[in-house]
């Protein structure tokens, strides 16, 4: 960021700016906004303060970070708002799937979406630790089931707990579909729910190879709790245009990143 302001901007302006910088960037710094403005660190973290108590950001330290747009909605609304774009990225997650696989599926309605789009004759074991995944694999006749128990969390209808942690550790998969709350390159991946974050990295470490599939509106973005950084995702399948942020933070980890142009 350049000094652009040598007269200090009125609040309300100055607020405005800091949005759509981090609307650019993906992420705002206190100490570089101050530069930015000419104005001291302390009337930027009031500035972020209040867009935070706004709802308009989420404060982190040293700076912002963008809100995830999402927050709050369990899996039966995400379902109703699945959109073309989703179901082709899932179509393209699916594709990665080879016969004889062991394919793990993490919570989410993308990942049910990438189990409906396999192909009618496949045959693989898939394990989950979603119901709602577990009935979608059923109707594959030549593909194995295996579901994960333990306490439902109703918002995003999954098991959780010892029972799901201790059978998922158990296994060796080829694939991992992990579910993706929020992804953003520093910070990483990071989930709106603390009961699932267990299984969510048990199924990291059982698997050979890890692909998230998600729409742009989740990168660059955080939820409260820690899962794991991004480089223990091996491909990351999203759309062409991105929100905040550059697709290339995430090819400069190592990961594979597939831009789908719909």
């Amino acid at each position: 960021m350049q000094n652009q302001h040598s007269v200090a901007e009125l609040p309300h302006v100055r607020r405005q700016k800091i949005l759509l910088l981090l609307e650019r960037d993906g992420k705002v710094m206190a100490s570089e906004l101050g530069q930015h403005f000419a104005v001291s660190e302390d009337t930027i973290r009031r500035d972020l303060a209040e867009l935070a108590d706004a709802g308009l950001l989420q404060r982190v330290h040293g700076g912002a970070l963008p809100r995830p747009k999402d927050t709050g909605k369990d899996v039966f609304t995400r379902l109703g708002e699945s959109s073309e774009v989703k179901r082709h990225l899932a179509r393209l997650g699916a594709q990665r799937v080879q016969e004889g696989q062991i394919v793990m599926f993490d919570s989410g309605s993308t990942t049910l979406l990438i189990a409906q789009s396999l192909p009618a004759d496949i045959g693989i074991t898939a394990v989950t630790a979603s119901p709602l995944i577990a009935i979608a694999m059923a109707e594959y006749p030549r593909s194995q089931v295996i579901l994960a128990g333990g306490r439902l969390n109703p918002a995003t209808l999954s098991a959780g707990g010892h029972e799901a942690v201790r059978l998922i550790q158990g296994i060796r998969a080829d694939l991992l579909f992990t579910g993706v709350c929020a992804i953003h390159p520093e910070v990483g991946i990071t989930s709106q729910h603390f009961d699932e974050v267990p299984v969510k990295q048990a199924l990291l470490d059982s698997a050979s190879q890890v692909v998230a599939v998600t729409t742009a509106d989740k990168l660059g973005a955080v939820e409260p709790f820690a899962v794991a950084p991004c480089n223990r995702l091996h491909t990351l399948i999203t759309e062409q245009h991105l929100a905040s942020g550059s697709i290339d933070d995430y090819r400069r980890l190592g990961i594979e990143v597939v831009q789908a142009s719909v």
